[in-house]
């Protein structure tokens, strides 16, 4: 069985950074392609970064290209997610997905939530402005 373990949220005032991790526990097919999402009171899940199985391609979602930046320790088994420039919108809780497998997607992409069979219990993150 998978488990993730989010951590590094908190309260900053905008323009600060955090970096948030994801722990992975348990054997899985598809470290090479988990994500992070985020889903603020009232809304729908959204996918903020995503990275896919060839190697070099991470999908960010517009709101944070240029701000934020998902990496991986393999050794460590554990995603990253540094977030710079933070703004009151990014207001929200983060969560990290996984896949059962890094097959062809096929529910809507990398940055959609059908996608992912794994999820952590998210991390809350407060931007002040």
């Amino acid at each position: 069985r998978v488990q993730l373990v989010e951590s590094g949220g908190g309260s900053v005032q905008a323009g600060g950074s955090l970096r948030l991790s994801c722990a992975v526990f348990g054997a899985t097919d598809s470290t090479d392609c988990m994500s992070w999402f985020r889903q603020a009171p009232g809304k729908e899940r959204e996918g903020v970064a995503a990275r896919v199985p060839d190697g070099s391609t991470t999908y960010y979602t517009d709101s944070v290209k240029g701000r934020f930046t998902l990496s991986q320790d393999n050794a460590k088994n554990t995603l990253y997610l540094q977030m710079n420039s933070l703004k009151p919108e990014d207001t929200a809780m983060y969560f990290c997905a996984a896949r059962f497998t890094c097959s062809a997607y096929n529910r809507g992409g990398p940055l959609s939530a059908y996608e992912y069979g794994y999820w952590g219990q998210g991390t809350q993150v407060t931007v002040s402005s």
